[in-house]
């Protein structure tokens, strides 16, 4: 699997922060260690907010000692995610998670990858997970623009007018949805599309098609950026080739 260094903090910082920076966890992964009791700081449980210095102070995970020594190594993964399973690392509701379908390897309590944004349970295709907390920040910021392609399966077929209108942008929420590019690769009722979005909105290609009047029967995410599925099996994974992860790492 492929790693990369990272800086080490010299003053205080916020605790969720400074995990997220040395790879332990995502920021939001971080402050639901930090609430579960995970975290400790200088033997007492932190707390959300709570600021640190790694220099000075005794920051540990589950009674393992975070310092530069010991920090984990960077992972980065392509999962193909199967529908019914959740992109959480963790599910209250005991549902399978997109960690259970990890190799064993992976799942080691020092590695501790997670998703780098969602897809819903009933969606299937590319998710990436990594430890790379920075990553997942500048992945997940709207800035970016990455583009994520899917193939989705509608009812019906939907006519150029309403093509046209999904182009350039629906209304959902009072605010338009960013111009994608949407192509008909079969019109044939239960037609199949190809889109291209630049923005990730909570299930908005879903309640685009819906308001539409040509709702979701199935949706596939093809690809990431770069990043394409290819022949992955569904429920498989494979880490990220160099050229892959050279250019997601360039967006730091």
């Amino acid at each position: 699997m492929s790693k990369q260094s990272l800086p080490q903090p010299s003053s205080d910082e916020k605790l969720q922060k400074l995990l997220s920076q040395w790879g332990v966890a995502s920021r939001r992964r971080s402050e639901q260690l930090i609430a579960g009791g995970h975290i400790t700081v200088n033997g007492v449980k932190a707390h959300i907010g709570q600021r640190a210095n790694p220099a000075v102070d005794d920051i540990q995970i589950d009674g393992q000692p975070i310092n530069p020594e010991n920090r984990p190594d960077k992972y980065y993964v392509l999962l193909n995610k199967p529908r019914g399973v959740v992109s959480t690392c963790d599910d209250p509701q005991g549902r399978k998670t997109v960690i259970d379908l990890l190799p064993q390897q992976l799942r080691q309590d020092g590695i501790r990858l997670h998703p780098v944004g969602r897809l819903d349970t009933d969606s299937t295709g590319a998710l990436l997970l990594t430890n790379h907390g920075q990553l997942t920040q500048t992945l997940t910021h709207p800035r970016h623009h990455i583009t994520k392609t899917y193939r989705v399966r509608v009812q019906g077929s939907p006519t150029s007018h309403c093509l046209t209108q999904w182009r350039d942008g629906i209304n959902l929420a009072g605010r338009l949805t960013a111009p994608a590019d949407v192509k008909v690769l079969n019109p044939k009722p239960p037609a199949l599309l190809e889109i291209v979005l630049r923005e990730g909105r909570n299930r908005q290609i879903r309640r685009v098609a819906e308001q539409l009047g040509y709702p979701v029967l199935s949706l596939h995410r093809s690809s990431i950026g770069c990043i394409d599925l290819g022949a992955l099996p569904l429920g498989q994974c494979r880490e990220l080739m160099p050229r892959e992860l050279k250019i997601l790492l360039n967006l730091l």
